[in-house]
């Protein structure tokens, strides 16, 4: 008995792939692109802390970073350009360290407090390496331009933060009606300048100490009886550790 041939089974129809939105590889490049960027950010972050805003070149980047000094150029179209993207990265990482957290605490003195404090130790980080707006001041002080203008635009925004912190102090009862605002910013950033002059030039032992002896003297010229209380009793213990 003959069998009938068993019909072949017709091939499933090849299905074309399904093309990738160009949406989605824009994207992705972008990301890289950005990822690129920000590494090449921190690099010169590290180079300016430690080479000042004057020692950072594409050329110098490119040494760090491993790639071509046209890959870095393709991000920063200038040293100029550059030089003013530290310096906004720089205030950013400043406002997350220092000030976002500092302003969790409540209005008047503890706030206050919590922004030297942490000011501070940002200073004491920063002794081996160097704070960009500190030496930028030194770098950029006569040196009209865009760098030097991005510099003074970032330490008035920190000044103005601390400015609105004293006002706070002062409507919560911390500090005394008449207290001169713009003195007491003038004290504390001294305070600043003078622990990062001893500190990281001088070498000297107990210049965190000493900063914090001199905000609780400027304090205790400013702030009313019920001020004091209150800082004494919310006075960090890292403070006192420090002051050891």
């Amino acid at each position: 008995m003959s069998t009938l041939p068993v019909p072949a089974k017709k091939a499933a129809p090849l299905r074309a792939a399904k093309p990738v939105p160009k949406s989605a590889g824009v994207a992705r490049s972008l990301q890289k692109g950005q990822q690129t960027r920000a590494a090449i950010l921190d690099a010169a972050l590290g180079l300016a802390s430690h080479m000042g805003l004057e020692g950072l070149s594409i050329g110098a980047l490119a040494d760090v970073t491993g790639m071509s000094k046209s890959g870095v150029f393709a991000h920063f179209g200038s040293r100029e350009e550059l030089q003013i993207a530290v310096v906004t990265e720089y205030h950013a990482k400043f406002e997350e360290e220092v000030f976002f957290t500092a302003i969790r605490e409540p209005r008047g003195l503890p706030r206050l407090r919590a922004m030297f404090e942490r000011w501070v130790r940002r200073v004491s980080v920063e002794v081996d390496s160097g704070c960009i707006y500190i030496s930028g001041a030194v770098e950029f002080d006569d040196r009209p331009g865009p760098v030097r203008d991005a510099l003074v635009a970032m330490v008035k925004a920190w000044h103005a933060a601390l400015h609105k912190a004293i006002v706070l102090s002062v409507e919560e009862g911390h500090l005394r009606a008449d207290a001169d605002v713009e003195q007491i910013v003038f004290e504390l950033h001294g305070l600043i300048l003078s622990l990062h002059h001893d500190a990281r030039f001088m070498r000297i032992p107990g210049a965190l100490a000493r900063a914090g002896t001199g905000f609780d003297r400027t304090i205790q010229f400013y702030a009313t009886p019920a001020g004091l209380e209150l800082d004494r009793a919310r006075k960090s213990p890292k403070t006192g550790a420090a002051k050891r």
